[in-house]
């Protein structure tokens, strides 16, 4: 719909370009300072001398800011202070003694009540929102608008047409934009991943994913919170097409409510604290997936795929491996973990890290916009699914936005006439502008070729 990608990448796919610059938009150029001996010619003795041949310089240090002192907030803050390359130097949180608390725990020279001010910290090169979601599409765009690279938690937003906005407007800005989707991250799920890349049990057939809370939340934290497959099944929605390694075609979705009669009164997907769904994905693959806010026996995480030569699963993750052998019990000595930050702290971290060495190295994020973007429309898609009972194709739920300009968008109601200019696009990609990495690669190949046509 927009900017199309260039042809000419996929004809030049195999050509490795090195890029020593690092962009940074409104009118701004971050890279690596070139050697003084790339802007002269070396006389005879410095080029037998040892001492004088080329070094690389160093790396220019990353500063950056964090939007929320809350739990997440403080588990991204202590892992970047572990990453090399990257500084923090503000912190911003509503409560501002939080935000205190947190600079003089972590030795960030600077603390804020105001989100607006890390943002636009002259000296922040990227920002982490961790602040309550109805937040992170503002904040993002805001990022955007001051050349701020952006890693964001889940979600962008609950609204599919300014999730759009949000991502374009960092595409259009030429800055890198990350979501937090830990699962991604964890060492127990990535093992699964390996084996199927691998092809250690063949073909996959079939994907199966659970997952239980301890407790529910309360009625406060699911009203207004999406319904349980965007504040809760999105992670396993997710989780799916990352093991599937393929886009997904269409899904199947109920819910129901056993524990909280409370949040029955509640519209839509929030009325459930239980619910399934199957989805479909391309060469027959299946996903089964089972949630419920409630597991009287701790936080239950587990994977399962079959292939057409084995299966790997994976176990819940306890705090150690003691077992008890007595005459009427045989067993693990302690319950799995009962807190997501507990069962997931090195995933956060491991996550975190991952996006600080994008920044410092320049190379492409692990976690896009676009995979942010289509996990959203996977959990918009289950509950449609499960309110009207039906198959329902994410090409569907897609067709339900228009964009008047890469950041101009809104959601089509089924009695709304198209408007002028509509046109129903049939790929997450053809609501998106170019991002940052796949500019990098085009400008690179450009250039390539650009070089090879002056030989």
């Amino acid at each position: 719909m927009y900017m199309s990608r260039l042809v000419i990448c996929a004809l030049f796919a195999g050509v490795n370009v090195f890029v020593g610059a690092f962009h940074v938009p409104s009118g701004r150029l971050m890279k690596v300072k070139s050697p003084s001996y790339l802007s002269r010619s070396m006389t005879a003795e410095e080029k037998t001398d040892p001492a004088s041949e080329p070094k690389e310089s160093a790396a220019k240090e990353i500063k950056v800011g964090v939007i929320g002192c809350g739990r997440i907030g403080i588990v991204h803050l202590g892992a970047i202070t572990k990453a090399s390359g990257v500084k923090p130097i503000i912190v911003s949180n509503p409560t501002v003694s939080k935000a205190e608390a947190a600079a003089k725990q972590y030795n960030v020279p600077k603390f804020t009540s105001e989100a607006m001010d890390v943002i636009t910290d002259p000296d922040v090169d990227a920002v982490w929102i961790c602040s309550p979601s109805s937040f992170h599409a503002d904040q993002i765009k805001a990022c955007a608008a001051n050349g701020k690279h952006v890693f964001c938690e889940k979600p962008i937003a609950t609204d599919l047409a300014e999730t759009v906005e949000a991502i374009n407007a960092c595409n259009d800005a030429g800055i890198k934009l990350m979501i937090g989707l830990q699962r991604r991250f964890d060492e127990n799920f990535r093992r699964v991943k390996t084996a199927i890349t691998d092809h250690e049990v063949g073909d996959t057939i079939m994907i199966k994913l659970c997952s239980r809370d301890p407790s529910p939340p309360p009625f406060e934290y699911v009203k207004g919170g999406g319904g349980i497959f965007a504040d809760m099944a999105v992670h396993d929605l997710d989780m799916s097409r990352y093991l599937a390694g393929d886009d997904p075609v269409d899904i199947l979705a109920l819910g129901s409510c056993h524990i909280d009669k409370s949040i029955e009164t509640l519209e839509g997907a929030e009325a459930y604290d239980t619910a399934s769904c199957i989805v479909r994905y391309p060469n027959g693959v299946q996903a089964h997936i089972d949630v419920c806010r409630q597991s009287s026996y701790g936080y239950d995480q587990r994977a399962e795929v079959l292939g057409t030569k084995g299966m790997i699963a994976t176990d819940n993750v306890y705090p150690n491996t003691a077992k008890i052998y007595r005459n009427d019990f045989t067993g693990n000595a302690d319950m799995p973990y009962d807190f997501f930050l507990s069962r997931y702290n090195e995933a956060y971290v491991t996550e975190t890290i991952a996006f600080c060495e994008s920044l410092v190295n320049d190379t492409p994020v692990p976690c896009t916009g676009e995979d942010g973007l289509v996990a959203l429309v996977m959990a918009l898609a289950a509950g449609k699914s499960a309110e009207e009972n039906r198959w329902v194709s994410f090409r569907e739920v897609l067709q339900s936005v228009f964009c008047s300009s890469p950041t101009e968008c809104s959601l089509l109601s089924q009695s709304e006439l198209f408007p002028e200019g509509f046109k129903p696009v049939t790929d997450v990609a053809e609501l998106l502008t170019p991002d940052y990495d796949q500019k990098k690669n085009e400008g690179g190949v450009l250039d390539r070729i650009k070089s090879l046509l002056k030989a």
